[in-house]
């Protein structure tokens, strides 16, 4: 997968590819990751890329050339051609499991790192296909939101993770959160480990582990449920839960 980033801070993506899933990605030759920064497409001796907002208003607001010149560049050195060009915004769709599935299957994405107080929206009309968000709240720029949004991806190219059951275990894969995990030693902070996990029974541990991921899925996220639709198992496993906690 061929990746263009286009940031004023290409250092971050840098210390980012020497360790964790993007080092062995890089290493597998599964990932490419290639950064223009927008300063190196100014014509001031400043390198200038934001002035102030039309209208007035506090902040500065990133030029729409400089942005268009670096987007134009990674175009010219990607494999391929019409790659999808995503601006990471408040604003934007929620990034999602499944849309970070979707999206490794694709050839390659250029991902557009904002600053400032915002964009021009003549950069975003000319090109910018989507907009996504990691959420509800305000960052200091888009490297962080990109970097989160290549991890997800990336962990579902073949050849990123050691183990392919981390990746069907996943949580939010099916709607449903993660289950609580335990490991050595048996006894820790005066809690034993669940019995069900130390009998070897893999039928009653996947059971067990699936009300569980229910349970805490209705605890701390109910409306990841209210969206889901339940097998006849699930079913039973989450009214066994209810019984148990009246």
């Amino acid at each position: 997968m061929w990746i263009g980033v286009v940031t004023l801070f290409p250092e971050m993506f840098a210390e980012s590819a020497l360790t964790g899933i993007f080092a062995r990605a890089l290493k597998n030759e599964v990932l490419s990751i290639y950064c223009a920064n927008p300063r190196d497409f100014t014509a001031d001796k400043h390198r200038n890329v934001d002035d102030k907002p039309y209208g007035g208003g506090a902040g500065m607001v990133m030029q729409a050339e400089p942005l268009a010149a670096a987007v134009k560049t990674l175009q010219d050195k990607a494999p391929v051609a019409n790659l999808p060009v995503v601006m990471l915004s408040p604003v934007g769709e929620q990034f999602s499991q499944g849309l970070a599935v979707e999206k490794s299957h694709a050839e390659g994405l250029i991902l557009i790192c904002g600053r400032y107080e915002g964009v021009d929206q003549r950069f975003i009309e000319s090109c910018v296909d989507e907009v996504w968000s990691i959420g509800d709240y305000v960052l200091s720029g888009g490297e962080l939101p990109a970097l989160v949004v290549l991890d997800a991806i990336a962990r579902h190219i073949p050849g990123v993770l050691g183990n392919i059951r981390s990746n069907l275990d996943e949580s939010h894969l099916d709607g449903t959160l993660e289950y609580p995990q335990y490991t050595r030693p048996e006894i820790s902070l005066n809690e034993s480990v669940p019995e069900v996990l130390l009998g070897g029974d893999h039928s009653e541990i996947g059971l067990y582990r699936r009300r569980e991921a229910l349970a805490v899925t209705y605890r701390e996220r109910p409306d990841l449920l209210a969206r889901k639709v339940f097998s006849e198992r699930d079913r039973r496993l989450l009214e066994a839960y209810f019984a148990d906690h009246q």
